[in-house]
């Protein structure tokens, strides 16, 4: 019973992240800030929604590839924020008037 209201309570932490990233996402005006939400809410986001699966599992060979899930969108996902971050950042011709731009 303990299991199953811990695994409960991972999960709808999960779909709580979710939802405010979604609201998070439709606010802010600017791409970075948009991908940054979106990066957060969905590395915190299925972290807590598989660490829920996998309390609701037991330790059993599918508790082990939702671990395997979880190393890889946590190696998957900031790689590919960078990346999309580096392409707003070399292809927006406005980029000084929609962000501040620290010089070096």
């Amino acid at each position: 019973m303990i299991r199953i209201l811990i695994a409960a309570a991972l999960i709808a932490v999960g779909l709580f992240v979710y939802i405010v990233s979604t609201i998070g996402i439709f606010r802010f005006k600017y791409v970075l800030n948009r991908m940054h939400v979106a990066a957060q809410g969905d590395t915190l986001g299925a972290l807590s929604i598989l660490l829920g699966l996998i309390v609701l599992c037991g330790f059993s060979f599918h508790s082990l590839k939702m671990l395997l899930i979880i190393i890889f969108l946590w190696l998957a996902s900031p790689v590919a924020s960078h990346i999309i971050a580096k392409a707003e950042t070399m292809t927006c011709r406005h980029l000084d008037k929609e962000y501040e731009v620290i010089e070096k």
